[in-house]
């Protein structure tokens, strides 16, 4: 099972919480809460990958925390926010 690194920014109770992908630009989904965000993550990672899939594009690497740290474009991010580990769902890898 692939898993990738999500960040997730929450801006506060009057604003939408986002997720972000950074090894998967374009990648992102939210929620009205994290609970909701994190829920909708995996969704997120599915539309993507079978996007990827159906345009003949590989899915790229997953990348460890330790490789995202070492990003400076990531690197403040993932100081400044949350980090989740979000797991590709199985029917999307069942379509490469």
């Amino acid at each position: 099972m692939a898993h990738y690194i999500a960040i997730i920014e929450d801006a506060g109770p009057d604003h939408a919480v986002g997720v972000w992908f950074p090894d998967l630009p374009g990648c992102i989904s939210g929620g009205d809460d994290i609970d909701e965000a994190l829920e909708n993550a995996p969704e997120a990672l599915q539309l993507y990958a079978q996007e990827l899939i159906a345009d003949g594009r590989p899915l790229p690497q997953a990348r460890t925390l330790t490789e995202l740290k070492a990003d400076p474009e990531v690197a403040d991010d993932l100081r400044n926010y949350m980090v989740a580990l979000i797991e590709l769902p199985s029917r999307a890898h069942a379509a490469e």
